[in-house]
C-alpha cells in the first residue's frame, strides 16, 4: 500500500472542524479495540480449545451473550432513548470490558474444565452491558458522524483496526510460542484488557452532533393542555389495553416497513457467518495442527488485506452503493470456509486468510451503513434494537448449531455447507434487501 494513499485517507483538512474531534476519537477507539481483538478476543477460543473445550462448549462461549441480548435488546433500546447516548455507551463499554480482566486470573483459580465453564459464565455476565453497548454504538455513530462522511469514517476505522490487529496478532502469537503455557495466555489477556480500557476512554469523548434528545417515532407527543393523570379519572386497566401497550413496547410496527427486508437479509448473513465461527478453531487446531504462531500470522494476514480492502471501500460504495457492496461482500465470504475446508497445510491457511480479509473488508465495512440508510433518523434505537435481536438470534443458533452440524457431517463437510449458506445470503441481500 502506498504511503500517499494512507495520507489521503487520514487527511482531516477536508473535514469540517466541528467533526474532527469525533472522528479522531472514533479512530482511537477502534485502534485500541484492535489491540483487544488481536490479543484476548482472537485467542480466547483457541485457549479454550487447547485446554480441552468441546465444540459444544466453544459454541456456548458465543451463545451466552446472544441469550442475554435476545431478552434485553428491546428494553435496552427503550432505556437508551432516555439516556445521554455518549455517556451510556461509555459506561456500558466499561462494565462489559472489565470482564476481560478476569480471564487473566482463571489459570490460578480453576482446573481446565473449571476454566472453560468460568469463561462461559463470564461471557454470560459480560453480555448484560454488551447488549445496550451493541444497540447504542450504531446509534452513537449515526449521531456523531454525518451521513456523507460515514463511508469515509468507516473505511478509516477498518484501516486502523486492521493495523492494530495485524501488529497485535503477530506479537501475541510470538509471546504464546515463547512463553510457557498458560502464562503466555495470561499476558495476552492482560494486554487485551489494557486495550479495552483505552478504547472505552475514547468513547467518552465521542459526542452526538445533534444535542436534542432522541425521540420515539410513533409515540404521541406531550400536550401541555391535556390534564394530568392526577386530575382525571383513571380508567381501570383491561387486558386489551395491556396487550396494546405490550405490543407498542415491542415496536412490531417496524416489521411492517421496508426495514423488514433489511433485517431478514442481515439475519441470513449473520447466521451463515456464526455457524462457521465455532468450527474454525476446531479445524485449525485438530485438522491443520496449527500452533499459536501460525494462527497469529494467519490472522495478521487476514487483517492486512482488510486494511487494503478498506482503502477501496469508499470508492466502491460511491460506485455501487452500500447495498450492493454488502451483498457482494457477503456472497464472497463463502470463499473462506470453502477454501479452508480444502486446506491441509499452513500455507493454504495463509492464502485463505489473505483472500478472506479483503472480502470481509467489503461486507464488514458496508453493512452497518447499508442498515443505517434504511432507518428513520428519529427512531434509530428501536430499529437497532430489532437488529440486535436478529443478530443475537443468529449468534445463538449459529454458535450452538455449527458444532452440532460439524459433529454430524464432519468439519470439512460442515464448512462446505456454511460456504453455500453465505453465498445464498449474499445473493438474497442483492435481490430482496
Amino acid at each position: 500500500m502506498h504511503f500517499a494513499m494512507l495520507t489521503k485517507l487520514f487527511r482531516q483538512t477536508a473535514v469540517p472542524i466541528e467533526y474532527r474531534s469525533n472522528f479522531l476519537h472514533l479512530y482511537f477507539d477502534i485502534g485500541w479495540f484492535g489491540v483487544l481483538s488481536g490479543s484476548a478476543i482472537n485467542f480466547l477460543n483457541i485457549y479454550a480449545t487447547r485446554i480441552g473445550a468441546t465444540g459444544f462448549q466453544i459454541g456456548l462461549i458465543g451463545a451466552m451473550s446472544a441469550v442475554v441480548s435476545l431478552f434485553l435488546a428491546i428494553p435496552a433500546g427503550r432505556w437508551l432513548q432516555t439516556q445521554q447516548i455518549s455517556k451510556a455507551i461509555f459506561w456500558t463499554a466499561v462494565f462489559y470490558r472489565l470482564g476481560f480482566l478476569s480471564f487473566v486470573f482463571l489459570p490460578w483459580l480453576f482446573d481446565e474444565q473449571g476454566q472453560i465453564w468460568a469463561i462461559i459464565a463470564i461471557t454470560f455476565l459480560m453480555a448484560i452491558p454488551l447488549t445496550p453497548l451493541g444497540v447504542g454504538f450504531n446509534a452513537l455513530f449515526a449521531e456523531a458522524v454525518p451521513s456523507e462522511y460515514r463511508a469515509h469514517v468507516a473505511g478509516i476505522r477498518n484501516v486502523v483496526l486492521s493495523i492494530a490487529f495485524v501488529v497485535m496478532s503477530l506479537i501475541s502469537g510470538y509471546l504464546l510460542e515463547h512463553i510457557a503455557f498458560p502464562i503466555g495466555y495470561q499476558i495476552v489477556f492482560g494486554i487485551g484488557f489494557f486495550g479495552a480500557a483505552m478504547s472505552s476512554l475514547h468513547l467518552l469523548f465521542v459526542k452526538p452532533l445533534n444535542t436534542e434528545p432522541l425521540t420515539l417515532s410513533g409515540n404521541e407527543p406531550t400536550d401541555p393542555s391535556r390534564p394530568s393523570d392526577a386530575a382525571e379519572d383513571k380508567p381501570q386497566p383491561n387486558p386489551s389495553k395491556r396487550m396494546a401497550s405490550f405490543l407498542s413496547t415491542l415496536r412490531l410496527d417496524i416489521w411492517q416497513t421496508p426495514f423488514r427486508n433489511v433485517l431478514l437479509g442481515l439475519f441470513g448473513y449473520h447466521l451463515a457467518q456464526y455457524l462457521a465461527l465455532p468450527v474454525f478453531p476446531l479445524y485449525n487446531v485438530h485438522i491443520l495442527k496449527l500452533n499459536d504462531n501460525h494462527i497469529g500470522v494467519g490472522t495478521a494476514l487476514f487483517y492486512l488485506t482488510v486494511l487494503f480492502g478498506s482503502t477501496r471501500l469508499s470508492r466502491m460504495v460511491q460506485r455501487l452503493g452500500h447495498k450492493k457492496v454488502t451483498g457482494l461482500g457477503v456472497a464472497g465470504m463463502a470463499l473462506y470456509p470453502f477454501l479452508l475446508a480444502l486446506s491441509h497445510q499452513v500455507w493454504h491457511y495463509y492464502f485463505v486468510s489473505l483472500l478472506g480479509g479483503f472480502i470481509w473488508a467489503l461486507a464488514g465495512g458496508a453493512f452497518a451503513n447499508y442498515m443505517l440508510e434504511h432507518i428513520p433518523p428519529g427512531d434509530r434505537p428501536s430499529h437497532l434494537a430489532w437488529y440486535s435481536i436478529i443478530l443475537n438470534m443468529a449468534v445463538l443458533i449459529g454458535s450452538l448449531g455449527g458444532p452440532v452440524i460439524a459433529g454430524e457431517m464432519g468439519l470439512s463437510g460442515a464448512l462446505m455447507l456454511f460456504a453455500l449458506l453465505r453465498l445464498l445470503s449474499g445473493l438474497g441481500i442483492l435481490k430482496w434487501g
